[in-house]
C-alpha cells in the first residue's frame, strides 16, 4: 500500500508554516549536534534569496494540509545556488519525501537558469549524507565558513 499523497509547493519562506518547519529543523539540529545549534551562527539565508527570481522555498504538506517538510534553494547572482534547510517531520520519514523535495528543488533550479547546486551538512546527519550521495551529489572541498558545516557537496544540472 502506498503512503497517502503529499503536496509539495513553493511558498513564502517567511510564512507561518515555513517558520514552523524551520523551527522544528533548528530544534532537531540542536539535539543532534554535539555542540548544539545556534541559528545566529549558521549563516542563515535571507528569505529574499529563497524566492523567485533568485531561489525558492518548498513546503511539503500531508493530506490534511499540515506542514511536514521543507527545502530551500538559495540563489543570488550567477548560475550557482545552494540547497538549504532540508527537513522532514520524523513521522513522515522513510517515504522518499526528502528525495521528492530535492527533485523539486533541482527542477526549480533549472527553471531559474541555474547550472550548479551546492550544499553543506554535518557528520551528525549520516542519513542526509547517504541520501545526497544516492542522488548523484559529489563531495567537494569546503566552499563556505559556516561553523556547523563539515561535509560539502555539489551537483551539476
Amino acid at each position: 500500500m502506498s503512503p497517502p499523497p503529499v503536496h509539495i509547493a513553493h511558498t513564502d519562506p517567511r510564512g507561518a508554516d515555513a517558520r514552523y518547519c524551520l523551527t522544528q529543523y533548528y530544534a532537531e539540529l540542536a539535539r543532534r549536534f554535539d555542540s548544539g545549534f545556534d541559528v545566529s551562527l549558521s549563516r542563515d539565508p535571507d528569505a529574499a534569496d529563497m524566492e523567485p527570481p533568485h531561489g525558492l522555498f518548498l513546503l511539503a504538506r500531508d493530506p490534511d494540509g499540515a506542514p511536514i517538510g521543507c527545502a530551500g534553494l538559495k540563489g543570488g547572482a550567477g548560475p550557482v545556488a545552494e540547497i538549504k534547510r532540508v527537513w522532514i517531520a520524523p513521522a513522515a520519514r522513510g517515504q522518499g519525501l526528502a528525495r521528492r523535495l530535492m527533485d523539486h528543488a533541482e527542477t526549480g533550479a533549472r527553471e531559474l537558469g541555474l547550472t550548479t547546486l551546492r550544499l553543506d551538512t554535518n557528520r551528525a546527519l549520516p542519513e542526509a549524507i547517504a541520501m545526497y550521495r544516492r542522488l548523484g551529489w559529489t563531495e567537494i572541498d569546503r566552499f563556505n565558513d559556516d561553523p556547523y558545516a563539515q561535509v560539502f557537496f555539489e551537483k551539476r544540472l
